[in-house]
């Protein structure tokens, strides 16, 4: 039986009349994305038609996830938030604090004794709380999600970019800081500015080397890194029909990577297989009494350009395999031959030294057991594997039933390294250098979501590709990047010429899952005896301290860093070994844009310090700054803050004194996130005045007193020699998000709210 059934039927219950009144009140047959938002108003019925891409709404989401990187954070929020329970299922998993290294039982152990203050807190606060905990080693928050709590015609959030993934299981799924989680924990309206929607068409049927993940990387190509910002991505068409559960996650997971607000499948009999193979036959029967409101209206289907704001087509027949890299998921390129040649024209390292399948994105057991088809093909062939590989199951679910069908032993028989069921390298968690900045120029593959450089083991010189289990599993084999397993021989031990046959697996355990422990911890039913208790002298967890209001009169602030080119959450707050300070803002901060480059000099972690004329980290001059009382800004470029939803990548700047970032465009998430922390996030309303800002500048905002939705804010920059550049700047805060700037921050207003 599933979690939380009464409140999935709830959802169902209601979803006919609300959907029928938001057609009425659309005037038009609606997509599965509208069905799902209109059926989650907090207002209840709908009585308007909203405007994609411009009106903020308020949503209940029915659920939250967090992962142990970001609940920490979100967790010490929700304390001060003086709820004694969540308002909604919620819960935590830890999948993100656990090092691969040597392997599953040794990383889990060492996981488990150095950050055990951190998962005591964890455990506790969740039980306290009333919120569902999930162990070290339980598996993948997404897979976890999507085994247990993922539901057609639903609407969640969590504190990871791809919570998304759970759209393909028909949701509408979101991943937000973890100021966002504590709104909605303490029983708060969610708000999301209505999105934009793209529609992509999937006629024909994938075969042989081709896998969802093929899917988005094609559609990663086609709309680049930025390209589907502000928008749910809705997948439908016959070839979407075609795919399994896990693969329709697949390519929902990585849809995080063209910066979606979310994507989308409607239900469908995949769907329906996969919630009765994971034990949630009472789903299914549910969903099925709705199953025409959990799928997109016919009309809009047979005629997407009049529904959608973008339509893409994709022919599966004709879609091959593909590899996106290196240090950008949307630069894809055909398996083979073209890879070589670009290869070979850019220089990129052709011996392949890695091939890792998991994470988030690829770690079910359809994953696993295609990749162990060809894996099995190794061994029968006589072929010995050319580079290192890792296998991360997904979840100890899928991990029990892979070891128990052989699965695993297939892997383990070419001496690949079997890791736990947590994030591991595609997170950076990965110990596979003692000194990754002087690490050799080397190329890995991986089924994983994110490339970005330094990305999974910490060197600058890794060259990072993304592709699926399948051809992941054969390239490590080949050990070479060009290796194209449709149409290239390999030599064998015996000196013999031997081909891959294409790839084989199941879309489910023939003998059905099993597990002997999930790894789930209930949480009491009265917590409000727990003890939560956190050290004042722990390095690893820190009690928050409200922010102060910033205030509408900020003259002399000074650039902090004019960052140059991409600048994602990772390059703001990296992960890796910075993920143990994930609950003590002020160590976390040490990391602070460390790895953004710096606009002047190129460099990174390297920046002028005004109030001394010496140069030095990025971290040291904004405590300069802030020791000395003088506000600084961040100056940034296109979609800044693209990646994790890490709201570390906020609180950092807020917590050094930075007021402000002025970016050419932002990252959905990452703006929001700025928003919440009551700091201004605003962006050059002419984005050439990006190159008039100079190392030694000073800002003053010169008209922040009548901050007001819909109006520009003007600032007077002030250059060394005394000239000055007077710039405007745009921002989308509407009123309430500007109440929380005005009390420093949105758990500030929650707080106010709650004791008035």
């Amino acid at each position: 039986m599933a979690f939380d059934i009464d409140m999935i039927k709830k959802v169902y219950a209601q979803m006919a009349e609300r959907v029928d009144k938001a057609r009425e009140v659309v005037g038009k047959p609606l997509t599965l994305s509208e069905k799902i938002l209109y059926n989650h108003l907090w207002d209840g019925s709908p009585t308007k038609a909203f405007t994609r891409g411009k009106d903020y709404v308020d949503f209940a989401p029915d659920r939250i996830a967090c992962q142990d990187a970001t609940a920490q954070m979100a967790l010490l929020q929700f304390m001060q938030a003086g709820k004694p329970k969540v308002a909604v299922p919620t819960t935590v998993h830890c999948d993100h604090l656990i090092q691969a290294k040597d392997g599953a039982a040794t990383d889990l152990k060492h996981a488990n004794s150095v950050s055990s203050e951190v998962f005591e807190f964890l455990a506790s606060v969740s039980n306290k709380y009333g919120i569902g905990f999930w162990k070290p080693g339980a598996g993948i928050i997404h897979q976890v999600v999507l085994e247990n709590y993922a539901f057609p015609g639903g609407m969640m959030i969590g504190t990871d970019s791809h919570t998304v993934n759970a759209g393909g299981l028909g949701m509408v799924a979101i991943g937000v800081g973890g100021a966002d989680a504590v709104d909605v924990m303490a029983g708060m309206p969610w708000e999301l500015k209505f999105p934009k929607l793209i529609g992509v068409k999937l006629t024909g049927k994938i075969s042989g080397w081709t896998a969802p993940k093929d899917v988005i990387l094609k559609v990663a190509g086609i709309v680049s890194a930025k390209g589907g910002t502000g928008a749910i991505v809705e997948y439908f068409g016959p070839g979407a029909t075609s795919l399994s559960c896990t693969g329709k996650g697949t390519i929902c997971n990585m849809g995080a990577e063209i910066g979606a607000t979310t994507s989308t499948f409607g239900y469908d009999d995949s769907m329906e297989r996969y919630l009765r193979a994971t034990d949630r036959a009472d789903v299914a029967d549910a969903a099925n009494q709705v199953k025409e409101y959990l799928t997109g209206d016919a009309e809009v289907y047979a005629n997407p350009e009049q529904y959608f704001d973008q339509v893409i087509e994709i022919d599966l027949s004709k879609l091959g395999p593909l590899l996106n890299g290196p240090f950008t998921p949307d630069l894809s390129t055909s398996a083979g031959k073209d890879m070589g040649e670009k290869a070979k024209a850019n220089d990129w390292p052709i011996k392949v030294e890695w091939g890792l399948i998991g994470s988030c994105t690829n770690s079910s057991y359809e994953d696993l057991s295609r990749a162990s088809s060809i894996a099995q093909q190794a061994l029968d062939k006589g072929l010995k594997m050319k580079a290192e590989l890792g296998i991360n199951p997904g979840s100890e679910q899928v991990r029990y039933t892979a070891d128990r069908d052989g699965i695993l032993g297939i892997f383990e028989k070419l001496d690949a390294k079997i890791f736990t069921n947590a994030c591991g390298p595609c997170i950076g968690q990965w110990a596979r250098y003692s000194d990754p900045k002087n690490a050799p120029k080397n190329s890995i593959v991986h089924s994983f979501n994110r490339n970005f450089a330094k990305r999974a083991d910490g060197n600058p010189n890794t060259h990072a590709f993304v592709a699926s289990p399948e051809l992941t599993a054969a390239i490590a084999i080949a050990g070479r990047l060009d290796f194209n397993p449709m149409t290239d021989k390999l030599i064998n031990e015996d000196g013999q010429e031997v081909m891959f046959d294409e790839p084989t697996g199941w879309e489910l355990p023939p003998k059905g899952f099993a597990v002997e422990d999930a790894g789930y911890v209930e949480p009491v039913a009265d917590g409000s005896n727990v003890e939560v208790t956190v050290s004042p002298t722990s390095e690893r967890l820190q009690l928050l301290t409200p922010f102060e209001p910033l205030g509408n009169e900020i003259y002399g602030a000074k650039l902090l860093i004019k960052a140059f080119g991409k600048c994602t959450t990772d390059h703001i707050s990296m992960a890796g070994p910075w993920l143990r300070f994930r609950g003590h803002l002020d160590n976390i901060s040490n990391n602070c844009l460390i790895g953004a480059v710096n606009a002047f000099g190129k460099k990174t972690n390297f920046v002028k310090n005004q109030l001394t004329g010496e140069f030095e980290g990025v971290p040291d001059a904004a405590r300069a700054y802030k020791a000395a009382g003088v506000k600084t800004v961040v100056v940034g470029d296109h979609n800044y803050g693209e990646g994790s939803s890490r709201e570390h990548a906020a609180m950092e700047p807020r917590h050094l004194g930075v007021a402000a970032v002025i970016v050419k465009s932002f990252a959905r998430i990452h703006e929001t996130n700025l928003k919440k922390q009551g700091m201004l996030g605003l962006t050059f309303a002419n984005e050439n005045d990006y190159d008039l800002i100079q190392e030694d500048d000073t800002f003053n905002f010169i008209d922040l007193n009548e901050f007001a939705p819909d109006k520009q804010l003007t600032l007077e920059v002030v250059h060394a020699d005394g000239t000055k550049d007077v710039i405007k700047l745009n921002h989308t805060y509407n009123q309430p998000q500007i109440d929380w700037y005005n009390e420093g921050s949105a758990l500030n207003l929650i707080k106010k709210e709650n004791n008035s």
